[in-house]
């Protein structure tokens, strides 16, 4: 069986991969209009509003959350900003059934489908109402009924169980894909590689999107690959693959769009590189003033991904200043409210520690329970929480004086 088509060449001729130079897809320019020659996507008023919207969310919740982080009242927070286009716009092209794995940066998906101000807060304080108990790190958000998989912090794992997941969705025949986010660091890593090549290899219904900011943490791109960046590997697998101006909400819009239906329609994986920037530090625990400039920052505030779509929805008439300031006031308000009742809830309830493993608690687990709260009884002040949870009179307590009852 032949594996390849070749020509014979009878001295020696290396290739270096010069010969392919990948394009940028662009559509819609920093005034927001039309590029010369770019069509614009079918997008309806209301859908187009729905996206705004979610970028604005996103937008004011990192703010928010970043201030919250700073003030001690969370542990830890990763922002979006600058990069809501590459992440709303890829989720707005999918089925609402597709499924989503993402990095850590991308909760502008999820607010785009859906999830609410106070499902973001019980996940960030890990409270008795976070889906996953209070396990997890903030930021590590999941969540079963918008297809959102739960984030985990090991980089790139993500990568080869979207093929997986991915395979299982050919298998079911259901017409739906998978689309999974990362960055341009974590293609670095050999997930990125052998995700890449099973999904070709088994032909299945994946995209592979690339948020190419620029940074892996405190490492520039020009630091991380030889390459032309990301986008030319796909060539490696045989892989359909486009690069997309990662803050132009209409190009990374229509780019999924297209990937999809292949994707779906040919169980054919993509590759889409979505070249934008990381306004933000890399977390709550990075400076980046170590390793890049306020006038490179300045440069790409210029290329703001939501004030291009803003001046574009203006100008079709969608939107207005006064709906925006309404918006803006209105989402503060409520961050600001549901942050300080999310804060205020108990912690999951400790024997929650040991569950969801086993069908039983092994006699090991229990053991180790009974030790941990035989502790924090000991010790109740050393572990507020832990003794809150232990002690349903002293939550109910608690909960009476924050509410100014007697």
């Amino acid at each position: 069986m032949t594996m390849s088509t070749t020509r014979d060449i009878h001295v020696p001729e290396f290739l270096a991969g010069d010969e392919f130079s990948i394009p940028t897809y662009r559509v819609l320019n920093q005034e927001g209009t039309l590029y010369e020659g770019a069509e614009e996507p079918p997008l309806e008023r209301e859908l187009a509003r729905r996206i705004y919207q979610a970028m604005i969310t996103t937008r004011v919740l990192d703010e928010r959350m970043m201030a919250a982080q700073r003030q001690g009242r969370l542990s830890f927070y990763m922002q979006c900003t600058g990069e809501e286009a590459a992440v709303i716009g890829a989720s707005a092209a999918l089925d609402d059934a597709d499924m989503i794995m993402a990095q850590y940066r991308e909760q502008g998906a999820l607010v785009y489908r859906g999830f609410t101000i106070d499902e973001f807060m019980n996940q960030l304080f890990g409270n008795e109402l976070d889906y996953g108990k209070g396990r997890q790190m903030p930021i590590h958000y999941g969540s079963r009924k918008l297809h959102y998989m739960t984030i985990s912090s090991p980089l790139a794992t993500q990568i080869p169980q979207a093929t997986g997941y991915a395979y299982g969705q050919k298998l079911a025949g259901d017409g739906l894909c998978t689309t999974v986010f990362f960055g341009e660091g974590a293609a670095s890593e050999g997930d990125f590689h052998a995700a890449l090549n099973m999904a070709a290899v088994h032909e299945v219904p994946v995209i592979f999107f690339c948020r190419n900011n620029g940074y892996a943490i405190s490492t520039p791109a020009i630091e991380q690959f030889a390459a032309d960046g990301v986008a030319p590997r796909a060539f490696g697998y045989r892989m359909h693959v486009i690069r997309v101006d990662g803050n132009d909400i209409l190009a990374v819009y229509r780019a999924t769009q297209e990937a999809r239906r292949i994707a779906v329609e040919h169980n054919k994986p993509v590759l889409i590189e979505a070249m934008t920037y990381r306004l933000a530090a890399h977390s709550s625990s990075d400076d980046p003033s170590g390793y890049r400039s306020r006038k490179e920052e300045e440069a790409w505030r210029e290329k703001d991904p939501i004030l291009r779509m803003k001046r574009w929805m203006i100008d079709k008439g969608w939107w207005d200043e006064e709906e925006e300031k309404t918006l803006q006031e209105q989402l503060r308000r409520e961050v600001l409210e549901t942050l300080k009742q999310a804060e205020k809830r108990p912690p999951p309830p400790l024997d929650s520690l040991v569950t969801d493993v086993y069908a039983e608690v092994t006699p090991g687990l229990q053991h180790q329970l009974d030790a941990l709260k035989a502790h924090i009884r000991r010790y109740p002040d050393a572990y507020p929480k832990g003794a809150r949870s232990l002690d349903p009179e002293v939550s109910r307590t608690d909960d009476a004086n924050d509410k100014g009852e007697s």
